[in-house]
């Protein structure tokens, strides 16, 4: 989904990059992709895409740690735990609390 995602993106960008409409199909452009942004909808959908996202890695993690142990060496480790220390905060990416 990601990869369709950025595909349709580039899409958008080429084609307003290319565009011989002008300033004001650029104008009209912008303006819908800022509607589409602010809509509650989509806010929360991206939302809980990303809780999703952190869910299922959180998990992943579980699982990879308990079958790998302390095979990885130290540095991995120390590595690992630090990352995990910067995103154990009440924020999420957006400043703002996941209530």
């Amino acid at each position: 989904m990601r990869y369709r995602l950025t595909f349709i993106a580039g899409l958008a960008t080429g084609y307003v990059l290319g565009s011989r409409a002008g300033r004001e199909r650029y104008e009209q452009l912008r303006n819908a992709a800022q509607r589409i942004s602010q809509n509650p909808a989509v806010r929360n959908t991206a939302e809980s895409a990303a809780l999703t996202g952190r869910e299922a890695a959180s998990k992943a993690f579980g699982t990879v740690s308990a079958k790998v142990g302390d095979r990885l060496p130290a540095s991995v480790t120390d590595r690992v735990r630090s990352l995990r220390e910067q995103r154990d905060s009440d924020e999420d990416d957006w400043g703002t609390s996941n209530t």
